[in-house]
């Protein structure tokens, strides 16, 4: 079954994408959430017509999300969380990469980082989709919370 994605949905693919599901998936799921179109010949021309004029306007927004890229490679960031040696009391989410990013004057969406539970301390990557196109690894670091 092929469909047109309306919106990004998480390992299928991006908005405006053809892809090709299951019937039940595509069916049950993602038509009546409505994340996704039947990709009918006429829809598929409607499609093709609408990225052609979005092609010049994607231009500026890949531009703008590799400057940010660059801003986010340049930083630093050091989380501080209650430990137990090298344990964590406790985890270390997107949640706390979003705060930092805060802190530092960046704001991002924690839906577009990717990064896991993190219980220990240590050097750790997250990955952050700031476009489709750009994907940026951002270093952490996690310490532990001075004791006094």
């Amino acid at each position: 079954m092929e469909l047109i994605l309306k919106q990004d949905v998480q390992n299928l693919g991006f908005k405006d994408d053809i892809v090709t599901v299951k019937p039940g998936y595509g069916r049950n799921f993602l038509i009546p959430q409505g994340f996704a179109s039947l990709a009918t010949p006429s829809a598929k021309k409607v499609l093709a017509e609408n990225l052609k004029q979005k092609a010049h306007k994607e231009a500026k927004v890949v531009a703008d999300a590799k400057s940010l890229a660059e801003t986010l490679k340049a930083l630093e960031i050091k989380i501080t969380a209650k430990a137990g040696g090298e344990k964590l009391f406790g985890s270390v989410t997107n949640s706390d990469i979003v705060e930092a990013l805060e802190k530092q004057g960046q704001h991002i969406d924690r839906k577009y980082i990717t990064s896991g539970i993190v219980k220990r301390t240590g050097k750790y990557s997250a990955s952050i989709r700031l476009h489709r196109d750009v994907i940026v690894d951002l270093p952490y670091e996690i310490v532990a919370e001075a004791q006094a």
